[in-house]
């Protein structure tokens, strides 16, 4: 592949891409090189007012992002993202013009493994637990399976649970559910969220410390496979949101609920808490089923407790 040019993928389009739509006059593509296992090619013909002229092919993407990868197979100079662009030719009997640009998006590269913006994270992070008591040095529990690039089931490098005492009692709270993406580039902090539960200060030994710590991992696991639980945990002030096995018994499910606290000094701004509640059966029995009855049962059964929405 190394003697494939620009020249050689223009030759290579023109055909393809002169198959256009009959009221097509141009078309621009943009398409990106394989980053972190992910490649993109977007974009299309338009006509002469300038506006989408719909194809019902798919060869143009499907070929332009062929190019691309021959173009960075072959490349001397470093690029990961192309612009293609083509234009109807005057007459028939003459040839469409296509260009090619390729240019380096630094706000495009996937974030690696030792991206300093993980422990930015985590340091924000633990600075609002200290705020509020004394984190303990070592993690309640960890997980730490991750890929290539330092990535576990949070899509960030960190999971785990700090365990902080405050006054009167001990908090447990996930560590890297807002963690930066790692592999990707998109500006979030992570799923946008962290979850704590609090116990009485002397509820806890370090076996139960170690038990809650793993499920509140498992309850992290869920909301970052989940779509937008901050989300519906804001709009409703709290849901119910799993049940438990029987190791828990009499408590039988968890109530996510929406806390006034949120963590400033994240790398793409704050995030919220949010307080996970374990309630026995008894606690969201004899409610009126309506259309919102778990997040009926949920801030009725928290509100029970005394926790404010």
């Amino acid at each position: 592949m190394g003697s494939y040019s620009i020249g050689d993928a223009i030759r290579e389009l023109v055909p393809v891409l002169s198959k256009a739509p009959a009221a097509a006059v141009s078309g621009e593509w943009t398409a990106t090189t394989m980053q972190a296992g992910h490649s993109s090619s977007t974009g299309g013909y338009r006509d002469a007012a300038g506006q989408p002229v719909s194809d019902d092919s798919r060869d143009p993407l499907r070929v332009i992002g062929d190019v691309v990868e021959k173009l960075d197979e072959a490349a001397t100079e470093r690029f990961n993202t192309v612009v293609i662009r083509w234009k109807k030719p005057a007459l028939p009997f003459m040839r469409a013009q296509v260009t090619i640009e390729t240019s380096f998006d630094q706000a495009i590269v996937p974030r690696g493994p030792d991206d300093p913006i993980y422990e930015r994270a985590a340091s924000a992070r633990r600075a609002f637990w200290q705020s509020r008591g004394t984190v303990h040095e070592t993690f309640a529990a960890e997980r730490a399976a991750a890929n290539v690039y330092a990535q576990t089931k949070w899509f960030g490098p960190h999971r785990r649970i700090l365990a902080i005492d405050a006054p009167g009692r001990m908090i447990l709270a996930t560590d890297g559910l807002s963690t930066p993406w790692a592999g990707i580039s998109e500006p979030e902090n992570g799923v946008e969220c962290e979850l704590f539960m609090e116990f009485g200060a002397a509820t806890l030994d370090a076996t139960t410390t170690g038990d809650w710590g793993n499920l509140l991992i498992n309850l992290g696991d869920l909301v970052a496979d989940g779509y937008r639980v901050a989300r519906d945990v804001e709009k409703h002030g709290a849901i119910l949101f799993c049940r438990l096995t029987e190791d828990y018994l009499p408590l039988t499910r968890i109530i996510l609920s929406r806390d006034p606290g949120r963590i400033d000094g994240m790398p793409f701004g704050s995030v919220p808490l949010i307080r996970a509640t374990a309630v026995a059966e008894t606690e969201i029995e004899g409610r009126d089923p309506d259309e919102d009855w778990s997040a009926t049962a949920a801030r009725q059964a928290v509100a029970s407790r005394g926790i404010e929405l």
